[in-house]
């Protein structure tokens, strides 16, 4: 039986809507072997299917089939750190352990490159399954048939906190209410913010990030599916955070702070909790340069 390791990540980084994301240091894991029928449990108690249309099963049946291989079963089980339909790539967590486990069992017949492609296939869009599957920070475009992607490995002194609700938002909800057309200035706007996160985390001008993660594609929209959440920016703020956005689709938010500011989640925690926001998990995390990995 293998083990394997899948970071959580977070995607968009405010303005670099489907195109941006990096790996953070919380984990799923996921042992896996070959059997005769489908055998699926979990460590923890979070419930999962148990049968082929385990998004882990269905991810490493994909792959066999690409492979000419015939999958007569699989045997799963799987610890689940990654809170769910938090905006904190779980399902792509789950795409990418199938495919890396399933390519693991068959010797490694794929790349990396086409494994980036193909968990795009299944999710749709790479800003989550790229960083899962490769570490650090990943530009990413997906033309439909295969990604074209760059990863750069992130060393800096900074801490990702990741402020967890204690409600669900799902990913259909969240892409369902942004509008169908933007403005050609707000496309420009974005674009440039996009671009300048980017180069002033891997710079080391974090002045800049607050700026770079400002957003008008669909932070505006899903701030109004998040409860608080416009609180939760002012707090973080106040406390000295470079910057703070909306993680993936929500309505996870991440706060991003420098190492010196040694009780930045110790007080972020405390205010939340004064202004009545109890139900918000705090979680300090550092950028996971790796990627998968098998153990």
């Amino acid at each position: 039986m293998i083990k394997i390791r899948i970071p959580a990540t977070s995607a968009n980084l405010g303005a670099g809507f489907d195109a941006l994301g990096l790996a953070v240091s919380l984990y799923n894991y996921v042992e896996m072997e070959e059997s005769d029928r489908v055998e699926i449990s979990t460590t923890d108690s979070i419930p999962v299917p148990t049968d082929k249309t385990n998004m882990i099963y269905v991810a490493a049946s994909d792959l066999y089939e690409v492979c000419g291989k015939e999958l007569s079963g699989l045997k799963i089980k799987q610890t689940n750190n990654i809170p769910m339909t938090r905006g904190l790539g779980s399902s792509s967590a789950c795409i990418v352990a199938g495919l890396v486990g399933a390519n693991e069992l068959l010797g490694r017949p794929l790349s990396d490159d086409d494994i980036v492609n193909l968990s795009a296939q299944i999710e749709g869009h790479p800003d989550n399954t790229a960083p899962a599957l490769l570490g650090g920070i990943v530009t990413a475009v997906f033309d439909g048939r295969r990604v074209h992607w760059v990863k750069q490995e992130v060393f800096t002194k900074l801490k990702f906190v990741a402020i967890i609700p204690d409600f669900e938002l799902s990913t259909s909800k969240a892409r369902a209410c942004l509008p169908k057309q933007i403005d050609f200035s707000d496309a420009v706007y974005n674009l440039s913010r996009a671009a300048l996160f980017s180069s002033s985390l891997l710079t080391g001008k974090f002045e800049n990030l607050r700026t770079g993660v400002d957003d008008r594609l669909h932070q505006p929209y899903r701030m109004e599916l998040i409860p608080n959440a416009r609180e939760v920016f002012d707090i973080a703020y106040s406390h000295g955070a470079y910057a703070a956005y909306i993680s993936g689709a929500g309505p996870t938010i991440m706060a991003i702070a420098d190492e010196s500011n040694e009780f930045f989640a110790g007080k972020l925690k405390f205010s939340l909790e004064n202004a009545g926001l109890t139900g918000w998990k705090v979680v300090e995390l550092k950028i996971d340069n790796t990627g998968t990995t098998i153990l």
